[in-house]
C-alpha cells in the first residue's frame, strides 16, 4: 500500500524560437541539458528526465519536454526550483512551464517569460509566476 502524500509528479516543457542563429542556440541548449547529472542516487534534476529538443526548422520552434517522479519532492521544492533555475540561466528559451502535482498538496503551475524577444545563456532576470489548483478551485 502506498503512502498517502508521498508521490510528486513533476513535468513540462521549455520552449524556444529560432531568433538569429537557430542552429547555435539548439546546440547550446543540448549542451546545458547533457551536463546535468545521470539518475545516480537522488539527484533532484537528471539528463535522463530531459528530451533532447528537436529543431523544427520549418515552425523555428524548439521544445524540451521533461518529467519525473519522486518520493515528496514537494519538500525540497526550493532546491528543485533553484536548480531549474540554473539550467534555465544556461539556455535560450522564451517560456518554460513546471507542473508539480502532489497527492496531499494538489497541483501547482510554475511559468517563467521573458520580458524581451528570448533569454540568452547568462542572463540572471528570471521572473516566475505560480499558481495553485486544489480540486477544481484555483487560488
Amino acid at each position: 500500500m502506498r503512502a498517502m502524500g508521498s508521490e510528486s509528479l513533476v513535468y513540462g516543457c521549455i520552449r524556444d524560437m529560432s531568433f538569429g542563429d537557430g542552429d547555435n542556440r539548439h546546440e547550446n541548449n543540448c549542451c546545458a541539458l547533457q551536463t546535468l547529472p545521470e539518475r545516480d542516487g537522488y539527484p533532484l534534476l537528471s539528463r535522463e528526465m530531459f528530451a533532447l529538443p528537436m529543431q523544427d526548422d520549418e515552425l523555428g520552434c524548439q521544445v524540451v519536454h521533461f518529467g519525473a517522479c519522486y518520493r515528496g519532492v514537494e519538500y525540497e521544492w526550493a532546491q528543485w526550483l533553484q536548480r531549474f533555475e540554473t539550467l534555465l540561466k544556461k539556455m535560450y528559451w522564451v517560456s518554460a512551464t513546471v507542473q508539480l502535482e502532489t497527492e496531499l498538496y494538489g497541483v501547482h503551475s510554475f511559468n517563467w517569460q521573458v520580458d524581451g524577444d528570448f533569454h540568452a545563456p547568462g542572463d540572471d532576470d528570471l521572473r516566475l509566476q505560480c499558481e495553485w489548483n486544489r480540486e477544481g478551485l484555483q487560488l
